[in-house]
């Protein structure tokens, strides 16, 4: 496979390879793509902790955390406690869109980071909900569950940008002031989840196990504290090299997911920065919503306990 280059003093190499299969892109197309929209991918993934979804040729995806021995110097890194692998973990600042090339060089596709800065103690930054819907389902349905997040935002003060997931659903951001923890966080994100549910229950919900939601939208809202999300403008390993990307509200019944790709994005993003331009500014998370939040069970851990309990009643009914 040929072709190799310089560009922001990143060698890269390989760069006529096919990029993964479907993609009907090659690495070069990523490389260009990366470039086209760097300082305005890196300005969302600045200061956070990255994750990446790689794909080797002939090889199945995998997410990358930990930083590569071979990783040049000059990339930022920052060192965090893993609870759950009960080690450091070094991961990448992608700081710059020299780092951001080194990556897609890489065979980098996915950029996915947390709603927490490097520095945890500065708190969350964004509320997320996550609109997931079945599999074959029409994406106006998905768009409709969207409206119902956003109704449910302005009845209590608040508002949110919405971008395509990449995938098949749409992730909705809710910018929030600094000092409140992870908890409060969390507690308002469920809290959001269920009243918007509660607008239209036939439509969406917020049942965290699959056989529960019934060929409803699910509305997703276990994205808090370290948990990552797709970034803005991030590719996804999907057919055709989509893209996760902004739509104005207004525009958003006129989209289609295919519409972004690593090939049509740089022709529809221009000199701006849709993501910055849509997103709102940071808001005070109403203390009645708080509330509620808190009161609502957290999700994993009631649909452990469930499936628990119907493991149990299964084994006694046999």
């Amino acid at each position: 496979m040929g072709g190799e280059e310089l560009r922001e003093g990143v060698k890269l190499t390989n760069l006529d390879g096919p990029l993964f299969d479907g993609a009907d892109a090659t690495k070069r197309d990523l490389i260009d793509y990366l470039a086209a929209v760097g300082e305005r991918m890196v300005a969302h993934l600045r200061g956070r902790p990255l994750s990446v979804v790689r794909v080797r040729p002939g090889q199945e995806p995998f997410m990358q955390k930990n930083l590569p021995k071979y990783t040049p110097e000059w990339v930022r890194r920052v060192a965090i406690w893993a609870d759950a692998s009960k080690r450091e973990v070094t991961y990448a600042l992608c700081d710059d869109v020299r780092t951001l090339l080194w990556f897609g060089n890489q065979r980098a596709i996915e950029y996915h980071v947390p709603l927490l800065l490097a520095d945890y103690a500065l708190g969350q930054t964004h509320l997320v909900i996550d609109l997931d819907p079945p599999a074959g389902e029409d994406f106006r349905l998905v768009v409709r569950a969207a409206e119902l997040v956003r109704e449910a935002l302005r009845a209590d003060g608040l508002a949110g940008a919405v971008k395509t997931s990449g995938s098949k659903g749409l992730h909705i951001f809710i910018p929030i002031e600094q000092g409140y923890s992870m908890e409060d966080a969390a507690a308002a994100t469920r809290a959001i989840a269920v009243r918007a549910e509660r607008l239209d229950p036939e439509l969406a919900t917020t049942a965290f196990i699959r056989e529960d939601r019934g060929g409803k939208i699910f509305l997703d809202s276990t994205r808090s504290g370290g948990t990552t999300v797709v970034a803005a403008y991030s590719p996804r390993i999907r057919p055709g090299a989509t893209v996760s990307y902004p739509v104005a509200w207004s525009d958003l019944g006129s989209v289609e997911l295919r519409d972004f790709t690593i090939r049509t994005v740089p022709g529809l993003i221009g000199a701006g920065d849709p993501w910055a331009a849509e997103m709102p500014a940071a808001q005070k998370i109403p203390a009645d919503l708080l509330e509620h939040g808190h009161t609502i069970p957290v999700a994993r851990v009631q649909a452990m306990h469930e499936g628990k309990r119907r493991a149990r009643a299964k084994r006694d009914s046999e």
